[in-house]
């Protein structure tokens, strides 16, 4: 049967983690450490009935007879790339604040640009939040903005008619002062899609910061509705009446966009934002931290056919 899996390795730079895990038996070894972390399972049937072959790498259920590695089930299946650099892909996406491209990725781990880019995509879809459990509370700042789009010289960032939102897809923030971030995207920026999103993730009765927009109207009900007047150029009020943190956070996804991507498929944004949201969830961890938290959240397949349908 199945002996204990070793226990994960720790470690907070890159050179770090390449002497911890020098080779792909150890990476295999490590992430077997954080999936099975409660006992070894079969990914078909579910039985803890397990047992390993001499290599070291393959599995065969005592129950169903089916034999499997610790990749299957997980966002590594089928997926031709080692372990090692797998883990080496994950380091730097968890590591830039601002993301990575598929070419530098193909350029730092040597694969082609398009494996780079599913690799990318995976990791993504890992990253993505399954399930809200805390409703955010306290102090609240929400904000929208407006993502993609021919680039042309607008200041107004509000209206999807005319001005500078026509043809664009909307974003929407919300995040708890020293907690947590949500966001997603919208239809559009009518007050029940907006209103709707924000009393999905936060309590009653919290303080919520945000702007002068309209879509906002109504809030004070089932909040404390605080707002801030830009078009005043007014940022600012007594302090700490203001929506800058949410701002920033928008501000470094599209960052993120144009200076590390230059431009993404509509399809594809919510991914990218779930990535983004992801990394700034876990701004305070280590590195490492960072690296093994992910490795811990990769159950589930992507295949290229789905990825690219």
């Amino acid at each position: 049967m199945e002996r204990p899996a070793p226990a994960k390795q720790h470690f907070n730079s890159l050179i770090q983690m390449m002497k911890a895990i020098p080779d792909e038996q150890a990476a295999v070894e490590h992430f077997a450490a954080i999936r099975w972390k409660h006992g070894a399972f079969c990914p078909h049937c579910g039985s803890t009935k397990v047992y390993r072959f001499s290599d070291r790498r393959t599995h065969k259920c005592g129950d169903c007879r089916k034999r499997f590695s610790i990749k299957v089930g997980t966002i590594f299946e089928d997926s031709k790339i080692g372990l090692r650099e797998w883990m080496l892909a994950v380091w730097l996406v968890t590591s830039h604040n601002e993301g990575i491209a598929s070419t530098q990725l193909a350029k730092d781990i040597g694969v082609t640009q398009k494996t780079a880019w599913s690799m990318l995509h995976r990791m993504r879809y890992a990253a993505q939040t399954k399930s809200f459990n805390r409703p955010l509370e306290g102090e609240v700042e929400a904000d929208e903005t407006f993502i993609g789009g021919k680039k042309k010289k607008k200041h107004s960032k509000r209206t999807g008619g005319k001005q500078g939102g026509k043809g664009k897809a909307i974003i929407m923030g919300i995040l708890e002062r020293g907690g947590e971030l949500v966001t997603g995207t919208l239809p559009n920026l009518r007050a029940k899609n907006v209103q709707g999103a924000i009393n999905s993730v936060v309590a009653p009765g919290a303080s919520v910061m945000t702007d002068e927009h309209v879509s906002f109207d109504g809030l004070s009900g089932r909040y404390t509705h605080h707002r801030v007047n830009h078009s005043a150029s007014e940022y600012v009020r007594h302090f700490c009446l203001r929506s800058n943190g949410i701002e920033s956070v928008l501000a470094l996804f599209k960052r993120q966009v144009i200076g590390t991507h230059h431009w993404l498929s509509p399809k594809h944004l919510s991914r990218y934002l779930c990535e983004m949201t992801w990394r700034f969830n876990r701004r305070e961890a280590e590195e490492g931290d960072r690296v093994n938290a992910l490795l811990d959240q990769v159950s589930g397949r992507l295949t290229y056919k789905e990825l690219i349908a």
